[in-house]
């Protein structure tokens, strides 16, 4: 295994349907592993088979954080970071200064890219994407919003390394990932 040094962990975060998927579509253009978070939380509810709806994962997120502390789902990340044999890994889903905090005790170097779209943007792109997790109507959209606002992405978003805005074309979204990737891997 490589030493931590040598390692570059980079953090994706944003709230849902800002283009993390595109982000995580782009990184594994060249040859990233990601560690997808929310996974994280979609794997406890199996454990603890409840069915993946919103307002569960949502209420779920919430309990795991209650019982086991704010930074518990960057932990279980952190040891399967540790046992890739890569150079650099993403995480995709950020949602708090507890997980910063924790994702930078492990990797000194950790570096955070916020993508943002308006609310607007991003529940017309949640309702076309259509995942089980995804909200079908505004109240669910902003419930969710609240819920992820709840436990500090705004504060992760805000004190991110880099910013992409992807309110243009997937074109553009694609070319402006590429860009700050290049950025972070460079030391930039």
């Amino acid at each position: 295994m490589q030493g931590e040094r040598s390692l570059i962990v980079i953090g994706i975060t944003g709230m849902p349907g800002a283009g993390k998927d595109t982000v995580r579509e782009i990184v594994r253009e060249y040859g990233f592993p990601v560690i997808v978070m929310g996974d994280e939380v979609r794997a406890e509810a199996a454990r603890r088979n409840i069915e993946p709806t919103p307002e569960n994962l949502g209420r779920l997120m919430l309990q795991i954080r209650a019982e086991e502390g704010p930074e518990v789902i960057a932990k279980r990340c952190i040891s399967k970071i540790m046992a890739l044999n890569a150079r650099v890994v993403i995480v995709d889903g950020v949602r708090s200064p507890y997980e910063v905090r924790e994702f930078k005790r492990s990797f000194p170097n950790f570096k955070v890219i916020a993508i943002h779209a308006s609310p607007e943007t991003r529940f017309k792109r949640l309702l076309k994407r259509g995942r089980s997790d995804d909200p079908k109507d505004w109240e669910t959209f902003h419930a969710r919003d609240q819920r992820e606002l709840s436990v500090g992405i705004g504060e992760v978003i805000a004190t991110a390394d880099y910013m992409i805005v992807n309110e243009g074309t997937l074109e553009q979204l694609k070319k402006e990932i590429r860009r700050v990737i290049r950025r972070v891997i460079r030391g930039e």
